[in-house]
Order: structure tokens, then sequence, then C-alpha cells
């Protein structure tokens, strides 16, 4: 399996070990890692069977502005912008210790919040038969879930957890 990190983040794969389906096959990632994982697969020569985003940065329907206050925000202090990030990641619930990426730039935070999630990526993915599972909390703080959920509904197995923030904690991860 090849596992995807979010943005400023790495060796996070442990809070999704419930769901994360190990095959030599399956391509997964988390938040801005849903991004890069989903690439990987559209330009994979090889056999990927399952593609599998959890709380996949999903940004399309927020304002330029707030686009704007997020890339200022991170320009001004990264470590706080850093930190401010990941209290809103375990929102509502308890945070955890988690490695830090402190490669991850401007660049890449533009790059999270400008993706578009649209029909011909999941077109790519489902026409080479690769199977998409997208795993969404319902009380995530950091993306538009129900947007997402919506989006990704007509093109992958849609798993909505009433209870869990951006990382899928409030279920059976606490």
């Amino acid at each position: 399996m090849i596992f995807y990190s979010g943005f400023s983040l790495k060796n996070e794969s442990y809070f999704f070990d419930n769901w994360l389906n190990n095959s030599d096959y399956t391509v997964a990632g988390f938040s801005y890692g849903a991004i890069k994982a989903a690439q990987h697969v559209v330009d994979a020569n090889v056999r990927i069977d399952t593609l599998q985003l959890f709380s996949p940065a999903f940004f399309q329907t927020q304002t330029l502005v707030f686009k704007k206050l997020q890339q200022r925000a991170f320009s001004a202090s990264p470590q706080e912008y850093r930190e401010k990030f990941l209290t809103t990641c375990f929102s509502p619930y308890h945070s955890y210790e988690v490695q830090l990426n402190h490669e991850d730039n401007s660049e890449d935070l533009s790059t999270l919040l400008n993706f578009v999630w649209d029909k011909e990526l999941m077109q790519k993915i489902v026409d080479k038969g690769v199977c998409i599972e997208v795993f969404l909390g319902l009380e995530d703080k950091v993306i538009d879930c129900l947007g997402a959920r919506d989006f990704f509904r007509s093109y992958a197995t849609v798993t909505s957890i009433r209870t869990g923030n951006h990382f899928l904690q409030g279920t059976i991860n606490d």
C-alpha cells in the first residue's frame, strides 16, 4: 500500500488503521495526501485496485477571500498556522501528538486550497477500474464535508462518520 500524508504531516496513517486496505494494490491519502493519491492513480501504469481518500482536501466551495486569508496566515507564521490547523483537525475531540513535516510550504498550501476535484479526474480513475472509497467525518471543521460527500458519491463508496472530525475521531478510533 502507498499512503500519502496530509499537509505538514507525516506518518499519520495509523489514525486510519481500522479502514486501511493494506493490499499492495491500494493507494491511500489523507486530506492533502488524498489529492496526491488521486493524481498518483491517474498517472500510474501499474495495477491499482483501490483508492482510499480519508477526509480529502475539499476547498472548492470556499471563497477566494478564505483561501487568501489561509495563505497570508501561513506566510506570516508557518509554525503558528500549523498549530492552529492541527487544533482544528482534532476539534472537537482530544488532540494527539503527530509528526510534522516542515517541508510543506506556501506553494503546497496553495495547491491544496485551489485544487478542484472534477468529473474528468474522477472518471479517469473509474475508467482504470479502480474502486474508490471516501471516508468523511461529519464533524470535520477543516473541509466542506457535505460538499465533498455530495461530489464523491457519484464515483465512490462514501462512508460518512456522524461524529468524526478531520482525523475521523469520535468513532472507534478514540
